[in-house]
C-alpha cells in the first residue's frame, strides 16, 4: 500500500496570531497594564486559547525577565498557539504596525520640527481603557487570589507599590514569601531544577558588563545598535526606567540626544499604539534616518525574543514544582497589584470631567454586559475624543 502525499503543515494558527497581533499593534494604547488586558479579552475570553491560570502564567513569567512586558506576553502566545514559528510571528506583528507609525512620525518631526497634537485621541482613548483594564483585572483577580493569605498578600502588593517600593523588590519578595511558607508546609521534591528560575532573571546580568563597554564608543549605526541591545537585555521595570537609561547615556554621556529631543522621545512612545520601546524607534531615526530607526528596533526588541525562548518552554514543567508553583503564585499576585496600582495612577488623570467618565462607564457596560471586542471599543474611544476636542473648538 502506497504511502499518499505528506500532509502540509497547517498554518491557520500562524495567520490568526498574524491578524491578531497586527490587529492589537494598532490599536493597543495606553502602556503594558492596557495591552495585557487586551491580550487576556482576546485570548482568553474571546478565542479561548489559554485558559485564566494559563495566562496569568505567562504575565508572572514576563516580569521575571527583563525587557518589554506586553511584547514578551504577545511572544510567549505565540509561542504556546504555534510553537516556534509563532513565537516569531505574534512578537514581529505585535512590534511592526507600532515601528512604522513612530517611524512616520519621527519623519514629520524631523521634518516640520515638532510633533503632532494628539490631544483628543488620548484624550477618548485613556478612560476606555481603564474600562478595560478593570475588566481584565476582575477576571484575572478571581483566578490570582484563590485563598485568604493570597487575598492579603494581594492587598499588601498594593500597598508597597503606592508606598513607592521598587516593582522588583515586590514582585521578587511576593514570590520568595509563597515560596518559603509552602517549603514550611510541603518539602520540595529533590534534584536541581529549583535553581533555575532563579537564574533565569540572572541571565542578562551576565552578559550586560560586554554590551555596556561596546557600546560606550562614538556615534555609528553599530554602536547605536549595542547601546539598545544592553538596554532590552538588562531593563526591568517601567517607561520611566527607560527614560533614566536613554538620559544616562544618550543625552547626559554622549550627547547623543538633547534633553527636549530624548522628552519628546518619550512622548511618542507613550501616545501611540503598542509597545513603549518604540521610543527607540523614534531615536534611531534622529540619529541616523531609517537605518538607525531599523537598527534601534531590532536591538531593543531582540533580547525580549531570546528571553522568551529561554524561558517560555519550561514554564509548564516548573509550574508542577511545588515550590516553584507558589513562587510563581506570588508573582502573579503582585503582578496584578501592579496594574491595579497603574490603573488607579491613570485613572485619575483620565476621569478628568462628565465626557471621560461616561465613555469610561459606557465602555464597561459594553465589555461586562456584551463582551465587545476592546479593539472596537478604542477605536470608538479615540473617535469620540477627537471629535469632543474639536467641538469645543
Amino acid at each position: 500500500m502506497t504511502e499518499g502525499p505528506p500532509t502540509p503543515p497547517d498554518r491557520r494558527p500562524l495567520a490568526e496570531l498574524a491578524v491578531l497581533f497586527l490587529k492589537l499593534g494598532t490599536t493597543a494604547f495606553g502602556g503594558p497594564a492596557a495591552h495585557i488586558a487586551m491580550m487576556e479579552d482576546e485570548v482568553v475570553r474571546r478565542l479561548q486559547w489559554l485558559t485564566h491560570d494559563e495566562f496569568l502564567d505567562l504575565v508572572g513569567a514576563t516580569n521575571l525577565i527583563p525587557g518589554p512586558n506586553s511584547t514578551e506576553l504577545a511572544i510567549h502566545i505565540g509561542h504556546r498557539r504555534a510553537g516556534w514559528p509563532g513565537l516569531l510571528v505574534a512578537g514581529a506583528c505585535f512590534i511592526l504596525p507600532a515601528a512604522l507609525i513612530v517611524t512616520a512620525i519621527a519623519w514629520a518631526y524631523v521634518r516640520f520640527g515638532r510633533l503632532p497634537r494628539a490631544e483628543g485621541l488620548l484624550y477618548g482613548v485613556k478612560p476606555v481603557i481603564i474600562a478595560v483594564v478593570l475588566q481584565a483585572l476582575w477576571g484575572l483577580g478571581g483566578r490570582a487570589l484563590k485563598t485568604g493569605p493570597l487575598i492579603v498578600l494581594g492587598a499588601v502588593a498594593v500597598g508597597l507599590c503606592f508606598a513607592g517600593v521598587n516593582e522588583l523588590v515586590v514582585l521578587f519578595g511576593a514570590g520568595l514569601l509563597l515560596a518559603l511558607a509552602r517549603g514550611f508546609t510541603r518539602r520540595a521534591p529533590a534534584g536541581g531544577g529549583e535553581a533555575l528560575p532563579a537564574a533565569v532573571p540572572l541571565l542578562p546580568l551576565a552578559v550586560a558588563p560586554g554590551l555596556m563597554a561596546a557600546a560606550a564608543t562614538p556615534f555609528g549605526l553599530w554602536p547605536l545598535f549595542l547601546f539598545f541591545l544592553k538596554v532590552g537585555s538588562i531593563l526591568f521595570g517601567s517607561g520611566y526606567v527607560l527614560l533614566a537609561f536613554l538620559r544616562a547615556d544618550l543625552v547626559d554621556r554622549w550627547h547623543w540626544l538633547t534633553e527636549g529631543q530624548l522628552l519628546d522621545a518619550i512622548a511618542v512612545g507613550q501616545f501611540t499604539p503598542g509597545p513603549v520601546f518604540t521610543t527607540a524607534t523614534f531615536i534611531g531615526y534622529l540619529l541616523a534616518g531609517t537605518p538607525g530607526a531599523t537598527l534601534a528596533t531590532l536591538g531593543i526588541f531582540l533580547p525580549a525574543f531570546v528571553f522568551v525562548a529561554i524561558s517560555g518552554p519550561l514554564i509548564p514543567r516548573l509550574r508542577r514544582s511545588p515550590w516553584f508553583g507558589a513562587f510563581l503564585d506570588g508573582v502573579n499576585v503582585a503582578s496584578l497589584a501592579l496594574m491595579a496600582v497603574v490603573t488607579w495612577q491613570l485613572g485619575r488623570v483620565a476621569l478628568c470631567d462628565g465626557v471621560t467618565v461616561a465613555l469610561a462607564a459606557g465602555s464597561g457596560v459594553l465589555l461586562f454586559r456584551w463582551r465587545v471586542n476592546s479593539a472596537w471599543l478604542v477605536l470608538g474611544g479615540a473617535a469620540a475624543g477627537c471629535l469632543a476636542v474639536w467641538l469645543r473648538g
